[in-house]
């Protein structure tokens, strides 16, 4: 049974440390198993294979299903489609409620399964597969004239608008005004390892139970997500991720292909069904970043101090089922201003169902404002670091609140002094090292310090000084299983090397997603709670065997303050006067993010996160073909991800602090502030190199072209 523990801070000794990777050896042996190659050691024999067939039209109906030439193919199985498919219990999440009718909501939507002996098989048979369709009319293309609504609400429960103050008349009345359109491109998440799922139904004393392994972001999501649709109680679907390699968001709720597994494997009396998504249809299934369209007008005196900011964000979602990304919402609290308006509207299409990717809302929102605010600093004559000083807020602009601790200043001055920018010019266009433009720029980060409630850890000793601590939190590549265990070698006051880990599975203590920033903090003050509770119950010399749940109380402290992380991301590029060539020489980041649990697996989310926010700046673009309805960009070819060509002197650091009214571990989450702002900070760079002012991305050579 699970208890509520209030924390204390921590006793650091491996916390703050950088303990090797607990789990690195078994990853460069090859002995990691991630979601499709689990075989019968974990009880999975004689699998078939699933190939998915996808519609070819944008909106209609299937009308026929002619699957006569692929059930003769050698090896296929069965094939699987709306009128032979397991009938669903719930389908109020029409993204998953796959095959259930004949309706085509967007191109590339699953119509029809292919189960086979061998992938190969699986994959030739799918080709077979003959579909007929009644084809409706379709509108697939975001544009500033498309038909737009407002939501209820933006991800995750976000206001959708907030006006404060007058803003038409403080902008009336500001001697300088900054009023442009700021665009992002649709992204697609990419991570190494595609989505992946293994599934299996067997019988055990009368009850049903699925089991899956699969490449997610969050166990327990996807059990909670899956069972009602299925018509089952959660416990009756095991999941586990004991690896996974990357998903930026997009593993981090389930998506069809893993309806379509479960589904498959209900068909196959006990055979487990194994289901690797291919490249190409992930750029249809598994979620994306929507394009986002930021109207943004800023009023300021002329000494740059602001008086009334404007966000209002177009952006597209699908008619499938709604997400709307909050683009806005750093906006709201980000700089100082008496009169203050943000908004949210959403042209439903007939597309894919858009979803997370890291820092959805701070890294397009953050864009557009960054970017606008070098258009206020030259506008109003001021150094662009000057200008956001200028404009720091006392308080938490959105909420009244008292930040619990606001560094932004300290990152911008200390990464100032470290880029070397009291040597830049003031001019735009002012410095050239050959046929090169030499550009520098700045733009401020930030992020929401997020905790999660309803997760629990479970302490059990082990004997003679060890102990096995187990909570179903996933580790997607980050390092959560390293700083999990030094967190939870600091509470039991022991060495990491004396804790047993055990994670990645519904039937440890449930845990939140591994997203928002949020696992560390959520899944550490659990840790901790358990813990604690445990040794307050058992001592420090306790029998083997004796064991404690507990989830971390609520801080009473959650609603005194306002709880962001901050940054300054610093950036040189580089345009070649003749052909617009792009490179980006330096980029760095500063950042107060209370105390790094382990500074290499830290390090290296920071530099992540940097090299994202580059490859968004300079080459990610997915294309949506509009007369057809699908994504043209569907391989690592024609979707340019930053390679190591692209990416040159990476760095980034913190500054040194602890908070501990946040954690008791003194940290907050570091996995998505390294994106937010890194775009701008290249736009803003290119634009003091070359005097262009470019306001989407991403920046192409072409924009440069007969700039000089």
């Amino acid at each position: 049974m699970s208890v509520e523990q209030p924390t204390t801070p921590l006793r650091v000794r491996s916390v703050g440390s950088s303990l090797e990777r607990v789990d690195a050896v078994a990853k460069v042996t090859g002995r990691a198993r991630y979601a499709v190659e689990h075989g019968e050691p974990a009880g999975v024999r004689d699998p078939l294979h699933l190939w998915l067939v996808q519609s070819t039209v944008a909106r209609g109906a299937v009308t026929a299903v002619d699957a006569a030439a692929a059930l003769a193919h050698p090896g296929v199985v069965a094939v699987i489609d709306h009128t032979n498919a397991p009938r669903l219990a719930d389908t109020d999440n029409a993204e998953l409620a796959i095959l259930q009718d004949p309706t085509v909501h967007f191109r590339g939507q699953i119509v029809a399964l292919v189960l086979a002996e061998t992938p190969e098989s699986a994959r030739e048979g799918a080709a077979l597969v003959e579909l007929s369709y009644d084809v409706e009319d379709h509108e697939a293309e975001l544009r500033e004239d498309t038909a737009t609504h407002r939501p209820d609400a933006v991800n995750p429960n976000q206001e959708t608008d907030t006006d404060e103050g007058d803003v038409d008349a403080a902008l009336a009345a500001a001697p300088v005004v900054v009023a442009h359109t700021y665009r992002t491109a649709m992204e697609h998440n990419n991570p190494l390892e595609p989505h992946a799922t293994l599934a299996w139904w067997e019988e055990t004393d009368g009850r049903v139970l699925l089991s899956m392994f699969d490449s997610t972001q969050g166990v327990h999501g996807v059990a909670q997500t899956l069972a009602p649709m299925l018509g089952l109680e959660t416990d009756q679907v095991r999941v586990q991720a004991p690896y996974v390699g990357g998903g930026f968001g997009s593993k981090g709720e389930a998506h069809a292909h893993v309806m379509a597994a479960a589904l498959a494997a209900r068909t196959t009396e006990g055979r487990p069904v194994k289901l690797a998504v291919t490249r190409q249809q992930m750029f249809a299934l598994t979620g994306y970043r929507t394009e986002t369209i930021s109207h943004f007008r800023l009023g300021a005196a002329e000494d740059g101090r602001l008086s009334a900011i404007e966000h209002r964000v177009q952006e597209q979602t699908s008619a499938v089922r709604e997400f709307a990304e909050q683009t806005a919402s750093p906006t709201r609290m980000m700089y100082a201003a008496d009169n203050r308006r943000t908004s949210h509207r959403l042209a439903v299409l007939d597309v894919a169902v858009p979803s997370w990717m890291r820092a959805p809302g701070e890294m397009p929102g953050m864009f557009a404002h960054e970017v606008a605010m070098d258009e206020l600093a030259q506008a109003c004559g001021l150094d662009p670091i000057e200008l956001r000083l200028r404009n720091e807020p006392d308080v938490d602009p959105e909420t009244g609140r008292p930040f619990d601790n606001r560094r932004l200043a300290e990152c911008l001055r200390r990464g100032a002094d470290r880029f070397g920018w009291s040597s830049r010019p003031a001019e735009a266009g002012a410095r050239t090292d050959g046929d090169w433009w030499v550009g520098t720029g700045v733009a401020a980060s930030t992020y929401p310090a997020a905790k999660i409630p309803g997760n629990a850890a479970r302490v059990r000793s082990l004997g003679d000084g060890r102990y096995a601590v187990a909570i179903g939190s996933v580790d997607i590549g980050t390092g959560a299983r390293t700083v999990l265990t030094q967190i939870a070698a600091d509470a039991l006051e022991v060495g990491a090397e004396d804790i047993d880990l055990a994670i990645a599975d519904t039937r440890l203590p449930p845990a939140s997603v591994a997203g928002g920033s949020s696992g560390t903090s959520s899944w550490g003050s659990a840790i901790v709670a358990a813990a604690q509770r445990f040794r307050a119950d058992h001592g420090d010399h306790p029998d083997p065997g004796v064991e404690t749940t507990a989830s971390a109380a609520q801080d009473p402290a959650a609603e005194q303050f306002a709880f962001h992380s901050f940054g300054a991301v610093f950036a040189e590029t580089r345009v070649h006067r003749w052909t617009g060539e792009i490179r980006v020489p330096r980029l760095y980041g500063c950042y107060s993010v209370g105390r790094v649990i382990n500074p290499t697996t830290g390090l290296s989310q920071f530099r992540g996160g940097l090299v994202m926010g580059l490859s968004a700046a300079l080459f990610e673009e997915s294309w949506r073909d509009p007369r057809f309805g699908h994504v043209v960009t569907q391989d690592l070819a024609t979707y340019h991800i930053a390679s190591h060509a692209d990416v040159l002197d990476v760095d980034a650091e913190w500054l040194e602090e602890s908070d501990e009214i946040f954690t008791p571990m003194g940290s907050r989450g570091i996995g998505e502030i390294g994106i937010v702002g890194t775009a701008a900070a290249v736009a803003n760079a290119a634009f003091h190199a070359t005097g262009v002012r470019v306001r989407s991305t991403p920046i192409t050579a072409d924009r440069f072209l007969g700039a000089g």
